[in-house]
């Protein structure tokens, strides 16, 4: 791959991730303050995540990978995303705002497997070039909550006076600059011929369902569902949590969250060569327990840095668990059936998974509402916190440790 192509995936991977990060963080802290929104209205927008995830498969199986390519794809979703977050900004209440989000998510969540699908094309070894071009997603990601920050738009001034409105339109931007950027793309031609046929099977990864006798899978598989749970709340409502309890510029402590990820993805070969497989995701399950302990105990004052701690864990909370339940799973389902299981297990968590637990999330948030705007966190927070430590014993229980390899 030569750098001109390197270039161009790192500014694509860039942006990508910086749209997302521009404004999911914050709606959090957007809805309940700008569009008077409930617990329940924003876990229906958090959960239009989960819709776009259980779209995405059907998307890319029956219409990018057989007729387009995909940086054509990528570059008109973009700029339809470009057109649905301009209107997100002008939404007056929540009954107009939910439609647009439903529709951008659903276009967005498809581009997430076509900028890696682009990559890989351009890629003679993957597992060696494909990190360096992924870890500006989460650049990206990063400088967008700073850049939020810096500009006071998740100050308690700037929420007051209704400046996250201008998260919409700085995604609006960078959507339509990579929806038209895209088509400068390398070509990437569709993946099945026209007339090869593809079941419905084979786009949510049903023949993996077979890995599901496997007792070791099962336990792993239903933990994997069960765990997305705390993961929603955390999506959902710690920019809510942060903004409420009066906690300064809390996009930007966010991103703390997304260094700790790019930290601990290098640590993780360490830890799953030296403790394996089980211990490994054990660890990140008492990283989620931990974790709500600490928001339900930390405050802005003297103990925020249980706060800060708190999104710190982020990296092991995330590649602990999700990256090495990706590497089980690779490792499980062998050759025939890899690309089915990993389907499988992205449609049960991002989608099924993540969609119970915005539901969940919502509901519970809303039963601690004590006023307007002022919830009763402590309480919220012990809920996933528990929730987590359920999952824990379940896993220990029941996993039966098994030697699982590494591929760098």
């Amino acid at each position: 791959m030569n750098f001109k192509t390197k270039l161009q995936l790192s500014l694509m991977m860039f942006l990508e991730f910086f749209i997302w990060g521009g404004w999911f963080v914050t709606m959090g802290i957007y809805l309940p303050n700008t569009l008077e929104a409930s617990g329940g209205d924003i876990a229906q927008a958090y959960s239009t995540q989960s819709w776009g995830a259980i779209v995405a498969p059907f998307f890319i199986g029956l219409i990018a990978d057989r007729f387009f390519n995909a940086e054509r794809i990528l570059g008109v979703l973009h700029l339809i995303g470009a057109f649905l977050m301009y209107r997100l900004a002008h939404a007056q209440d929540f009954s107009v705002f939910y439609p647009y989000v439903l529709g951008y998510m659903i276009a967005y969540m498809p581009t997430l497997a076509l900028v890696n699908s682009v990559s890989f094309n351009q890629m003679k070894d993957p597992a060696k070039e494909f990190s360096f071009v992924r870890v500006f997603g989460t650049i990206g990601w990063i400088i967008a909550g700073l850049t939020i920050s810096y500009l006071g738009w998740d100050s308690e001034q700037g929420v007051q006076e209704g400046l996250l409105k201008n998260t919409f339109l700085m995604v609006a931007i960078a959507s339509a600059i990579l929806g038209l950027f895209s088509f400068t793309l390398p070509k990437t031609p569709p993946q099945i011929a026209k007339g090869e046929k593809i079941s419905f099977g084979d786009i949510i990864g049903l023949d993996a369902l077979k890995l599901l006798k496997d007792r070791n899978f099962l336990i792993f598989f239903l933990a994997s569902v069960l765990i997305c749970i705390p993961l929603a709340f955390y999506y959902q409502h710690a920019g809510q949590f942060l903004g409420e309890i009066g906690v300064s510029n809390p996009a930007a402590k966010m991103s703390i969250g997304q260094i700790s990820e790019v930290l601990f993805m290098l640590l993780l070969p360490f830890f799953f060569k030296k403790f394996g497989f089980k211990k490994t995701i054990l660890f990140g399950m008492v990283a989620w327990l931990i974790r709500y302990l600490l928001f339900a105990y930390g405050d802005s004052g003297e103990l925020a840095f249980m706060l800060i701690l708190g999104i710190a864990l982020h990296g092991i909370c995330y590649d602990f668990f999700f990256v090495s339940g990706q590497i089980y799973t690779d490792t499980k389902a062998g050759e025939r059936y890899k690309s089915a299981a990993q389907g499988l297990i992205t449609l049960a968590t991002y989608g099924v998974g993540m969609l119970i637990g915005f539901w969940v999330a919502g509901k519970i948030t809303d039963t601690y509402l004590i006023s307007e705007n002022v919830h009763n966190w402590k309480n919220i927070w012990t809920f996933p916190a528990l929730f987590a430590l359920g999952v824990l014993i379940l896993f220990a229980l029941f996993f039966k440790n098994e030697n699982v390899a590494y591929k760098e």
